[in-house]
């Protein structure tokens, strides 16, 4: 079973780890089915839809970034263990909040270093018009 977040709107919340263009963009309810996808709905009104595979992929962590620079840059570059060939499927065992900014989200394959910033969250939306390759969060 999962358990959705929900938020209620706090005008005095920090913005902090969010960029200008993103402020005040907060969830407004979270909702993880640890073996499908995160969905969030925004203050905006937008809901963005995140495959548990897809997140783990553009974790912000900074092994995952230079994994992603590396594979870039050779496309022969080895996966560590458990980066893409296990047998079982990969699901979120479960997400925590961080502040007022930032979730983080703990997967079955052990990986649980990347804090997902509510304006990288909104930079990686896969139904995002004109989507790019992620940033530095």
């Amino acid at each position: 079973m999962h358990e959705p977040i929900k938020f209620h709107s706090d005008p005095g919340a920090s913005d902090q780890g969010e960029n200008p263009s993103s402020r005040g963009l907060r969830p407004r309810h979270m909702d993880l089915k640890k073996d499908k996808a995160l969905t969030i709905q925004w203050s905006d009104g937008r809901v963005s839809i995140y495959p548990i595979a897809y997140l783990r992929k553009l974790s912000p962590s900074a092994e995952a970034k230079e994994l992603r620079k590396q594979m870039a840059s050779n496309p022969l570059t080895v996966l560590p263990a458990g980066a893409g060939g296990e047998s079982r499927p990969l699901t979120a065992e479960g997400i925590e909040m961080v502040g007022n900014y930032a979730v983080r989200i703990n997967f079955s394959d052990g990986h649980s270093t990347g804090l997902y910033s509510w304006a990288y969250l909104r930079q990686i939306d896969p139904n995002q018009p004109d989507k790019s390759e992620p940033q530095s969060p």
